[in-house]
């Protein structure tokens, strides 16, 4: 179709009728077949008639009247087209609009006037307005079309559409007060120079869930396209952040299904997944290439950039500037590097089955992941779980065999500061609300294993190891730790290793091994050869794993000597040394130990010391702040409590039991503390919680420990060193703890002495600590419940009465009297002159005493009688 140039209406559009356009389309065609030219050359496009096609048609170069509007507008100057033009383009750039064919826009003078960040905030919209243009949009995009997941996730537009809403879903994603969760993310990673920024799983999935479905199923591509948006949008909030970092990678937590180690198969490689582990060796931080150049040995043309990849090596064909094929070198200049660590993921200890071996994982940590974790450290990792050919497993196996790795996305390390991090603000007004109760270490160490009944000075000895005391090193060059070390020996049967795995159930990071399957390298650390690497590298034992925590050691008297001598130095210095194999180091091992051990004979002697029950050295002793002596003493009374609160207790946890004819335990259920929130509590006050010594009473102190030594001289038994005035210390600043006190007070140091003489008394001989324990008196009874002691001696009393009644042959007696003298008279010895808040206490009515005010008599009826006559 053509136009006269010659009429007056050249702006205007031409509107033809059907017949004249199917005239001229005959025409056209004619002229074609006329011009054709033979097969063999093609068609001549440039023939002699081709000026034919511009000839004038009349019929044709012509407008329709009933469309012209030239009536309405007078004749415009070519001046005044030119101003109304200039007028446009100037609104256009006030507007932001980019024009192409605009030169004026690129004029120094035009730059001027124009503010720089509407201008870029312009040129940013503009910009994001051609992409979306560009691609169409697709709505559907669950719909894969029968492609795969990966296949599907790298097509043009797909990849588009996830790119689009991942960036909207940055963009605009907002918590529940409000605010925009992610700015804040990317502004904070940009204030601090790093890297990456975290995306919870749940946040994606309930904005945007086909993103969230398609990432654990192609988490390769999905993860390169989230970091490509991830980058877009902090360049265009800080452009020149490229010079601080050229990658930014977003981190994915809180998958929802973790899974084990050992149940990865088939079915998870190439997928992201979740799994918990404890770290058992790392190696060092090596750099990788990341973006490779290569110089071409024979010209010096430099070739590249060529992206690596995890799994292949990159090389390049050959030379584009000579076309040779090598031999191509490495430019080490302008080379990237990224940083690469591998470490060893092992099952954690609580969570492997019975009678397995832990299996291990490796996992390799990128760029700002590296140096994240160290061995023993217990670790959450989110990652791709890929397999790569390893050439020596077919050597060994005879078939081709692929080796597993899971690359590390997200990393956290479960330690004090993470669960601390963790705990809401209701967790921390109800940790500080409880901590202002003045029974608040009686509720604890009532809440210390409340499945086993009495051993309330074991139970008071693990509440103190659990919060620990104050390390200190001053001036960086003499290290005092902190950490209470506790040895539980008595009789079989008394629940040491149930006091043991309460502990490890209730630390933020506990180790628990025995002493018969432990050796000296299993407990410290050993050096093994890397199979893929030929170093030597270190492994970490159980109180390198321990590290900060708890190491649990149960059947301590069935460790080796030599195997005992090397936690020597861990439990007092705190570290573990290590010359091996040309490797010389020092690991750290700042853990409180407790340990558990058996007397000579199975059988605790009351008749001889605690050196002559134990076959332990008095180096390794002395190391203990704490020592429990249990022992299995024949107490009819006592034993029948012991049996009624057994009984009740397996009623009680019974699948089906019928609570309203489950009798109420002994022990007082007000006092305790869930054992949820018992850890909460634990893992705050150690946390935020350090407490300092200040105006402490000194005399006390060296008073004490003066005549703890003229004892132990005196009785030879225990001997005391200068550790325990450091062990009271400690126990001191344990026991501020449990309060939440930033300072010790007095009642801090008398626990502490208390539970000192305590400890010393108790590893006495029978003969000597009666005497002993009238000497300490005043110390061991402070802060003692009254009604303990006095339900004590009442239950001697009813002890003798019984046995006077079994000697008078009255055995069906199911009541015995108590003369309330006898126990007033009892009572004076010990500073107690009123009763009856004890007549009034819980434990006198749960152990079925009954006072009678007129007669003056303590009525105590035997409920277990009855049974014996079954």
């Amino acid at each position: 179709m053509s136009q006269n140039t010659d009429s007056p209406g050249s702006a205007q559009d031409v509107h033809l009728s059907n017949e004249d356009l199917f005239e001229d389309e005959g025409q056209l065609l004619g002229y074609a077949n006329e011009d054709a030219m033979e097969e063999e050359d093609g068609e001549d496009l440039f023939g002699d008639n081709m000026e034919n096609d511009y000839r004038p048609m009349p019929h044709l170069d012509r407008y329709d009247d009933r469309i012209l509007d030239e009536d309405d507008y007078d004749q415009m100057s070519v001046g005044d087209r030119l101003a109304a033009e200039a007028e446009l383009r100037r609104r256009d750039r006030e507007m932001g609009i980019i024009r192409r064919d605009d030169r004026e826009l690129f004029y120094e003078e035009s730059d001027e006037d124009e503010d720089p960040r509407r201008k870029r905030r312009m040129a940013e919209k503009a910009a994001a307005d051609d992409d979306t243009e560009m691609i169409e949009s697709i709505e559907n995009l669950e719909d894969t079309k029968g492609y795969s997941t990966k296949d599907w996730v790298v097509m043009v537009g797909p990849r588009t559409e996830i790119a689009n809403r991942f960036k909207n879903f940055l963009r605009t994603f907002v918590n529940s007060k409000g605010q925009y969760v992610f700015k804040d993310k990317i502004r904070r990673m940009c204030e601090n120079n790093q890297c990456s920024f975290t995306v919870e799983f749940s946040h994606l999935a309930h904005k945007e869930h086909v993103l969230a479905y398609f990432l654990p199923e192609a988490p390769f591509q999905m993860l390169e396209i989230f970091d490509e948006v991830a980058k877009d949008i902090v360049l265009s909030m800080y452009p020149s952040y490229d010079r601080v970092t050229k990658e930014i990678h977003v981190r994915i937590s809180d998958l929802p299904l973790i899974e084990e180690i050992r149940t990865f198969r088939k079915l998870h490689v190439n997928q992201l997944v979740r799994t918990l582990g404890v770290v058992t060796a790392t190696t060092g931080v090596l750099p990788q290439l990341s973006v490779v150049q290569f110089d071409c040995n024979k010209c010096g043309f430099v070739l590249g950039p060529f992206v690596q990849s995890q799994h292949n090596e990159v090389t390049p064909g050959a030379c584009p500037e000579c076309h040779s094929n090598g031999p191509f070198m490495i430019n080490m200049e302008q080379t990237l590097y990224r940083n690469y660590q591998k470490i060893t993921l092992q099952e954690s200890p609580g969570r492997i089955p019975a009678g397995r071996v832990p299996r291990s994982k490796d996992c390799i940590l990128l760029a700002d992941l590296c140096d994240r974790c160290k061995p023993g450290d217990e670790v959450d990792i989110t990652g791709i779980y890929t397999n790569n050919y390893d050439g020596s497993l077919n050597t060994d196996n005879g078939f081709p065999v692929f080796s597993t790795v899971i690359f590390v996305n997200h990393l956290v390390v479960k330690d004090c500061k993470q669960i601390v991090q963790s705990l809401t603000d209701d967790d921390v007004n109800a940790i500080i609300k409880m901590s202002k109760d003045h029974r608040i270490s009686e509720r604890i160490v009532a809440s210390i294993a409340p499945s086993i009944f009495g051993h309330d000075y074991i139970k008071r000895a693990l509440a103190l190891a659990l919060f620990g005391g104050e390390r200190k090193n001053p001036g960086e060059k003499h290290k005092l730790r902190g950490d209470i070390n506790v040895l539980i020996c008595g009789d079989p049967g008394t629940a040491k290793s149930q006091f043991l795995k309460f502990a490890e159930k209730i630390a933020p990071r506990a180790v628990f091994t025995t002493g018969q399957g432990a050796s000296a390298v299993g407990l410290t650390a050993y050096v093994r050869r890397n199979p893929a690497s030929k170093e030597w590298t270190l492994e970490a034992g159980a109180l390198v794993l321990a590290d900060q925590g708890i190491c649990l050691i149960d059947e301590f008297d069935k460790m080796n000597d030599q195997d005992r001598t090397s936690i020597h130095e861990a439990m007092e210095q705190q570290s573990i040394s290590i010359s091996k194999a040309g490797i010389v180091t020092s690991l750290q091992a700042r853990c409180s130990v407790i340990a558990a051990a058996n007397p000579i004979g199975g059988r605790y002697d009351a008749s001889m010391t605690f050196s002559e029950n134990v076959n332990l050295s008095d180096p390794i002793l002395s190391r203990f702040d704490i020592l429990c002596v249990v022992r299995d003493e024949v107490d009819p009374i006592q034993d029948q409590h012991l049996a009624r609160f057994v009984v009740n207790s397996h009623i009680k946890h019974h699948p089906s039991k019928q609570a309203d004819t489950i009798e109420i335990p002994v022990e007082d259920n007000e006092l305790t503390i869930p054992q949820e929130m018992l850890k909460k509590y634990i893992v705050y006050a150690r946390e935020n919680v350090h407490p300092k010594l200040q105006r402490v009473d000194t005399e006390k102190l060296a008073t004490i420990y003066s005549q703890l030594r003229q004892e132990s001289m005196a009785t030879g038994s225990l001997p005391i060193t200068a550790r325990h005035i450091e062990s009271m210390i400690r126990m001191s600043e344990a026991h501020a703890r449990m309060h939440l006190r930033d300072y010790v007070q007095e009642d801090d140091l008398n626990m502490a002495v208390r539970m000192t003489l305590e400890s010393f008394v108790e590893t006495q001989k029978y003969s000597v600590m009666k005497s002993m324990k009238q000497v300490f008196q005043r110390y061991l009874m402070f802060k003692k419940d009254h009604s303990e002691l006095l339900f004590y001696i009442l239950r001697q009393l009813a002890h003798d009465q019984l046995t006077f009644v079994e000697a008078t042959n009255e055995s069906d007696a199911l009541i015995i009297e108590i003369n309330e003298r006898d126990l007033m008279d009892k009572a004076k010895q010990i500073g107690v002159l009123d009763l009856k808040p004890f007549y009034r206490s819980p434990i006198f009515e749960n152990n079925h005493f009954v006072y009678d005010p007129a007669r003056k008599i303590i009525i105590h009826t035997i409920p277990e009688a009855e049974n014996t006559e079954d």
